[in-house]
């Protein structure tokens, strides 16, 4: 990684509120080189670049970390290459993750790459989101997915999946807020409701970004007679 991509993304984790240890960075550098070797030979991702690859996948992953916080278990669905459930996985070691994507190739991408870089409570599986509910129901406190679907459809995946409190995360872009909204009536009937929409600037390119965080609704006790 050059030393241009590096200084981006060690300022644009301050600017988010990250910080990162030498160590970490040093992962996050091992890790980049890695997804540049192999994607020269596989296609795992659409950016290859030293700087691309530090904002718009490191930095944005990373984003996360504005609402998951703490220890827990994380599910990324659709990760691809390890998007966010990596760099998050590296930043918060504590963070027991689960990452998911129906594409082989990028999950054994994904198991090497947490095996170079001695993640430990790392999961990579091959699998599709909706045939987790048998094993995995109710086991997560977090479920995301970044550029995975529209939200009706990640939330009838992740809803089987959270814990009775957890919470689902959709990664978007800017128009995160009018999707949430168009869909609200959607996601009542699934019982789940919209808690908060966190809408940033992605450091250092300055690219509109939103968090839609959503949990079930709670079924308020019956008032006593």
């Amino acid at each position: 990684m050059n030393e241009r991509a590096k200084e981006h993304l060690s300022r644009g984790a301050a600017e988010l509120g990250v910080q990162l240890s030498s160590a970490e960075l040093g992962k996050l550098y091992q890790f980049a080189a890695e997804l540049k070797k192999w994607a020269r030979k596989i296609n795992l991702t659409a950016i290859t670049g030293d700087e691309e690859i530090a904002v718009k996948h490191f930095l944005d992953s990373l984003t996360l970390l504005k609402v998951v916080t703490g220890h827990g278990r994380l599910l990324d669905i659709g990760s691809g290459a390890g998007f966010p459930a990596i760099p998050v996985k590296i930043a918060r070691h504590e963070l027991k993750v689960v990452s998911v994507d129906a594409v082989e190739k990028k999950v054994i991408f994904q198991r090497h790459a947490a095996r170079l870089l001695g993640l430990h409570d790392f999961e990579a599986l091959h699998a599709r989101g909706e045939e987790l509910s048998g094993q995995y129901a109710g086991r997560f406190d977090w479920v995301v997915s970044r550029a995975f679907s529209d939200i009706p459809t990640f939330v009838r995946i992740a809803l089987p999946l959270i814990k009775e409190n957890g919470r689902m995360i959709a990664m978007k872009g800017r128009g995160g807020r009018e999707e949430a909204k168009l869909v609200s009536s959607s996601l009542a009937e699934l019982g789940v409701r919209v808690a908060d929409i966190i809408e940033f600037r992605l450091p250092v390119s300055g690219d509109a970004r939103s968090l839609v965080v959503m949990e079930r609704e709670k079924v308020s006790a019956p008032q006593a007679t």
